[in-house]
């Protein structure tokens, strides 16, 4: 006897179908862009007719050559998730709100991208016409009781541009508004949170104002401090990270220096506005070189 698949509905069980062939429920599903599919469980089920329904579902998408099978199940179905695992699937992600967890069908080597393995943040220079460098102190974290006056600095969050978490970390930390101008550096660093890696961008921006306001969770003090002070820290010069950051700040005193500024592109596979990061005074003088040589 074949087996067809029809729409899953909260119970479980077969059906004769009006060809004659019995039809198997399973459950609701739609394909992703790499040949498998994706489960994404709203209401509520038993978890014995959640265990028929995967079985099922499962036996059908191997017989249609699916490969990797995704179930999102919210936190209010917490009660699937031993059901789940018992069948073979295991844990790829986790949100305040939902569990992914994922299943391989074929033999072969599983192809399934991990979790996302890397966190962005960022570190603001802020520095003023009277060559001051707004720098905070913590009341927590590595930096928390050691006297080190740091720049502010924070994590991207979801969604969010570089530029755009650079000023809201200043403002956040400091209550100082500015203007980005444009990324000066990146650091790749390795086992820093939960086994995760980190990609830390050293922004530069332009105050636009001055007055200070701190944050009172997370800071315990902010400042205008001359940049000579800041730059004899003993902590920065026994660090080579920090030395590097000196050595990028006199760069730009001196405009000997150009860092990455944003441009925005559209892109042929999402509709909303990226950004690209690139050297705008290197590109426009080479953008004029191929004009130049296009019309000679």
């Amino acid at each position: 006897m074949s087996v067809s698949a029809i729409p899953a509905s909260p119970l479980g069980g077969d059906q004769l179908c009006e060809n004659g062939f019995e039809c198997v429920k399973i459950l609701p599903a739609s394909n992703d862009a790499h040949g498998g599919v994706i489960v994404d469980l709203k209401e509520s089920m038993d978890s014995e007719v959640f265990a028929t329904l995967l079985r099922s579902s499962l036996l059908q998408w191997k017989q249609q050559g699916k490969d990797g099978v995704w179930i999102k199940l919210p936190i209010e179905l917490v009660n699937l998730v031993e059901t789940a695992v018992k069948e073979g699937f295991w844990y790829h992600h986790a949100e305040p709100s939902y569990l992914m967890l994922v299943y391989w069908i074929p033999k072969t080597g599983c192809t399934i991208p991990p979790n996302a393995s890397h966190r962005v943040a960022v570190a603001a220079i802020v520095l003023n016409d009277k060559k001051e460098v707004l720098v905070v102190q913590e009341k927590r974290g590595r930096f928390h009781g050691i006297g080190v006056w740091k720049l502010p600095t924070g994590v991207v969050d979801v969604g969010e541009e570089i530029f755009a978490a650079a000023i809201r970390e200043v403002k956040e930390e400091t209550g100082v508004d500015t203007e980005f101008v444009e990324v000066l550096a990146f650091e790749h660093a390795h086992n820093s949170f939960f086994g995760k890696s980190d990609i830390s961008f050293l922004c530069m921006l332009r105050p636009l104002s001055f007055d200070i306001k701190k944050q009172e969770l997370e800071i315990e003090a902010a400042q205008w401090m001359p940049f000579e002070e800041f730059a004899l820290q003993p902590f920065n010069q026994k660090h080579e990270p920090f030395k590097y950051i000196i050595e990028l700040c006199l760069a730009k005193l001196e405009r000997v220096y150009t860092g990455f500024s944003p441009r925005p592109v559209s892109s042929y596979f999402v509709e909303d506005l990226n950004y690209l990061y690139l050297n705008s005074h290197d590109l426009d003088k080479s953008s004029k070189s191929v004009l130049d040589l296009s019309q000679s």
